[in-house]
């Protein structure tokens, strides 16, 4: 099919309008009457992803991240991004992200409440307004039951399969309203505590941040920023097979970049 069919049908499930105001969404590289036959899916343009492209012979990689988010003054082979960019359009592959757009109407945080299991959920951020309902970043709902903050920390381990979570509080305080927020949620904590969260869900916080959290009653369970998002990739690899059966989809995880021993 050609891109600006695909684009359209991308756009159609998260608009580029629900975007925040700092991001950078569509397609980043490529044009748009080339014809794409194979997509890989991922979270970020790596240079991994790229190559792994460029061995399936992949038309296009769609991605969470953006692979371009300030400005350029231009292209060569002396930075990073530069190579990165070279790369893509030199083997014509393609590259489309869906941000903050997949995080307010798409899924992200849609997933992230299903996977939960959470009950008489809300946004946690509003964003947005769709046929008079509230859209935004991330989610607050409720448990099924009450757990302990250590019990809760296994159940996200399970929930997203994860090898390991860090958290920020009392292992036997007693949670069930959660605040969940994919990817980096530390500008979350006062959305959190003002909808009355027991503990936030998210990744990125540091160690300021969470002393910051305690002293104000909030626990949080720091899964990552991979940790969370990376339900992005099955996400879209089975809405893109779905929708365009004509299409050959392939997931690629450009997994978490640290380790931990």
């Amino acid at each position: 099919m050609i891109m600006k069919e695909l684009a359209k049908e991308l756009e159609q499930l998260s608009p580029s309008r629900y975007a925040c105001s700092w991001d950078n969404v569509g397609l980043l590289v490529g044009r748009y009457d080339q014809e794409i036959k194979k997509v890989v899916v991922t979270l970020d343009a790596t240079n991994e992803v790229i190559e792994e492209a460029k061995k399936r012979n992949a038309d296009l990689i769609l991605t969470h991240h953006p692979i371009i988010f300030s400005s350029m003054k231009r292209v060569n082979d002396e930075t990073i991004l530069g190579r990165k960019l070279m790369t893509l359009i030199e083997n014509t592959i393609a590259c489309y992200a869906m941000h903050t757009n997949f995080d307010t109407m798409g899924g992200m945080a849609q997933i992230a409440e299903q996977r939960l299991q959470l009950q008489n959920t809300i946004p946690l951020e509003v964003t947005a307004e769709e046929d008079g309902k509230l859209e935004g970043i991330g989610r607050v709902g409720m448990l099924e039951r009450s757990m302990t903050l250590l019990e809760c920390a296994n159940f996200v381990k399970e929930t997203f399969s994860l090898p390991n979570v860090m958290i920020f509080g009392e292992e036997d305080r007693k949670v069930q309203k959660v605040a969940v927020c994919p990817g980096s949620g530390k500008g979350m904590m006062d959305e959190a505590l003002k909808k009355g969260a027991d503990v936030l869900i998210t990744g990125d916080i540091g160690h300021h941040d969470g002393v910051d959290a305690l002293d104000a009653g909030l626990s949080i369970i720091d899964a990552g920023h991979h940790g969370l998002e990376h339900i992005f990739i099955a996400f879209m690899t089975k809405f893109l097979k779905e929708k365009f059966p004509e299409l050959i989809v392939e997931p690629v995880d450009s997994k978490c970049p640290f380790w931990i021993v």
